[in-house]
């Protein structure tokens, strides 16, 4: 399926099915291992991710990073990243409806291709969409869910959790534990 995937970043890199393609600096496709065990899926790129081309690789991602190293004994490269939507919404906006739906094929694309056995989902807006729930994080966050041949494990956008202190640092790690205990066939 490498070529697949290829075919896939070549077709979402030059994007123009919604308005972000006429502001953004470039498409934000996603890194990461084609077969990597575990997808992590955020909401959208920001500025230094419209400016690199890369997925959390500001404040965020560097928490995300570390704890997922810590917690894991996974390093960046071990795990495909992405986003819901490819490209920044202006002033770091909500994407809007019509640009979640022009991505969305992209990244039903990415995980079937991807295969993982995990989906993290990190803040709200990726884990009611792919649960396709209007419940917010804090109840969903904790446990796992079936989807489709994999498990995804909500958990707290790393920004909330930097703003959030000690409480929001546990509830985080301790999501990203369950991510491992999946991993180990001990929670399903």
């Amino acid at each position: 399926m490498p070529g697949a995937f290829e075919e896939l970043r070549s077709e979402v890199l030059g994007c123009t099915r919604c308005e972000l393609s006429t502001t953004r600096t470039q498409v934000v496709f996603g890194s990461g291992p084609s077969d990597a065990a575990v997808m992590i899926v955020g909401e959208a790129p920001g500025a230094e991710e419209d400016r690199t081309g890369v997925p959390f690789v500001g404040r965020s991602g560097q928490l995300l990073e570390r704890v997922v190293a810590e917690e894991l004994g996974l390093a960046r490269d071990d795990c495909f990243i992405a986003n819901v939507v490819k490209c920044r919404p202006p002033e770091n906006r909500d994407p809007r409806p019509v640009e979640v739906a022009a991505c969305r094929p992209y990244l039903a694309d990415q995980v079937r291709l991807v295969a993982p056995r995990v989906v993290l989902t990190v803040g709200n807006f990726a884990a009611r969409l792919l649960l396709e729930t209007r419940d917010g994080i804090t109840r969903l966050r904790g446990r796992s869910y079936p989807f489709g041949d994999a498990t995804l494990v909500p958990t707290l956008h790393p920004a909330a959790v930097l703003r959030g202190g000690a409480v929001a640092m546990a509830s985080f790690r301790e999501d990203i534990r369950l991510v491992g205990a999946v991993l180990d066939g001990a929670a399903a």
